[in-house]
């Protein structure tokens, strides 16, 4: 519920614009939003994912590459799949017979899935006393997921009321792109007895799903026209945010 409720708060920062975002305020929390999962990512996923195979030596790579590529292929599917909208096209006109609205909401959906894997993944190695995850340190991933999320659903909330809806309901709209997050993560945690033997797999899978999202939408949106420094110093921030958090609490 953690990521979720940083989800609803930040589409509520609706009730605090007038139209639109500001490209700045929109780069920079993009920029944000990308430090925070890369560092989640790593820090996390990845690195628990290795110490889990340490017996497999030097070739412990290889379950933690196979877990990644398959959580790169499993969102590109779903980025191929379901029509939705670039957060870089969300000022543009879509040819879609889709709404533009349907699309940023299913669009934003859609980066909440993996997140919300993650946590499961990570609570439920907790739950089954996993020793490379904490309480402390899946509490962590849980508040570094729920600050990312604050920005994603001022991005998903905000464009709308540019579109001319109003506020109460572009705010209904942010809330509902986050709900998959407690969904996915109640599901992860309830088939977590039989998912455990894969749970270095599983922890890279998540990972490679985030950094899906980072690389093909949050990325190029923060990098693009001016102010890009913005994005990247805001991306600094996000990172240093999330390590702070998984060492100081891991």
């Amino acid at each position: 519920m953690i990521p979720f409720i940083g989800t609803s708060l930040g589409a509520a920062s609706v009730f605090l614009f007038k139209k639109k975002m500001g490209d700045k305020v929109q780069k920079s929390f993009t920029g944000f939003a990308s430090g925070v999962m890369v560092a989640a990512s790593f820090f996390s996923l990845i690195i628990p994912a290795l110490e889990q195979v340490k017996d497999m030596g030097k070739l412990r790579f290889i379950p933690v590459s196979i877990g990644f590529s398959i959580g790169m292929l499993f969102l590109l599917l779903l980025d191929v799949l379901t029509p939705h909208m670039h957060f870089n096209n969300c000022e543009e006109g879509v040819k879609s017979g889709l709404k533009r609205t349907t699309k940023l909401v299913l669009a934003v959906t859609l980066h909440n899935i993996p997140e919300g894997m993650a946590v499961g993944i990570v609570v439920a190695g907790w739950m089954y006393g996993n020793s490379s995850i904490t309480f402390a340190g899946a509490m962590a991933l849980s508040i570094g997921i729920a600050i990312q999320n604050f920005p994603e659903g001022a991005i998903v909330s905000v464009p709308l009321l540019g579109e001319g809806l109003p506020k109460n309901r572009t705010f209904l709209y942010g809330v509902l792109s986050g709900i998959v997050e407690p969904i996915g993560a109640i599901f992860i945690i309830c088939a977590s007895r039989l998912l455990i033997p894969t749970m270095p797999y599983l922890l890279s899978f998540a990972a490679g799903a985030m950094i899906y999202v980072v690389v093909e939408e949050l990325i190029p949106e923060m990098s693009e026209g001016k102010h890009s420094n913005i994005g990247t110093l805001s991306f600094a921030v996000g990172f240093i945010l999330m390590l702070s958090l998984d060492v100081g609490l891991g």
